[in-house]
């Protein structure tokens, strides 16, 4: 059985695995883990990126954006002014349209704001942006996102950089059945297995970054997690056992001698 293609606002892509470019000890080691990863998306926090002073190690020398899709995201944005204002300069810096929405709330547990995330994808969408959006894991608000043109859902699993992994699949479930766009888990996940799990349930992809870049051998946890998104893909196409509540021998019991 032949998979299809993730495809995110008319763009086609082979990887299913979204890495970052923050925590990484230098850009050298981020372009090793994306090309141990296979990921052909990148996401890029402009506002803690240096991507125009020549003077200083840039981004793009280590990762070309002719080759990689840069992602721009909105991190450490706590308004929805803050965040349309910054993809805005990442549109005219870079020609960036397809873009990552996050409005965080509290400094402690960086859960999006969900009233403000809600009225800047509006605002962007309006603006021409394809939004790809980071939310709660609330089927309500997902179906809201959806349901203004937000191109990809990108619920969390736990909190940003936590690594506790998947701490509710029924709501990551029940957003994925309802939704006609890809779905992401986005934040949370800490381990290959983590990634598993998601793409198991039936996620269209993960993003991983504090996973990769926060691991004591970065480029190896990069590869890992690339396995780790193809395995629980095939998983989930495959169609997993039915549980049961007793025993059933692997052999069967008739003809026995």
């Amino acid at each position: 059985m032949r998979d299809t293609a993730l495809k995110i606002a008319g763009h086609s892509f082979g990887s299913r695995l979204i890495i970052g470019t923050g925590k990484f000890k230098d850009y050298a080691e981020n372009a090793a883990a994306l090309e141990a990863s296979g990921a052909e998306i990148v996401t890029v926090a402009l506002r803690r990126v240096n991507l125009s002073n020549p003077k200083e190690p840039m981004l793009v020398d280590y990762l070309n954006p002719k080759t990689v899709t840069y992602l721009p995201n909105t991190a450490g944005c706590f308004t929805g002014e803050d965040a349309v204002r910054t993809l805005r300069l990442a549109r005219e810096a870079g020609g960036w349209n397809l873009v990552k929405l996050e409005v965080l709330s509290d400094p402690r547990h960086l859960y999006p704001d969900m009233e403000e995330t809600l009225r800047a994808a509006k605002l962007l969408i309006a603006d021409g942006f394809d939004v790809m959006v980071y939310c709660t894991d609330d089927p309500v608000f997902a179906k809201k996102l959806e349901d203004i043109g937000c191109c990809a859902i990108m619920p969390l699993a736990a909190p940003i950089g936590s690594g506790l992994g998947i701490l509710n699949p029924v709501n990551i479930r029940l957003i994925i059945e309802q939704s006609s766009v890809p779905v992401f888990v986005d934040a949370g996940i800490g381990t290959p297995s983590d990634a598993t799990i998601a793409m198991e349930l039936g996620c269209d992809g993960i993003i991983a970054n504090t996973a990769i870049a926060g691991a004591k051998h970065p480029i190896l946890m990069a590869e890992a997690m690339k396995h780790a998104v193809i395995a629980g893909r095939k998983a989930y196409l495959a169609g997993r056992m039915p549980k049961k509540k007793y025993a059933d021998p692997s052999s069967p019991l008739a003809g026995l001698i």
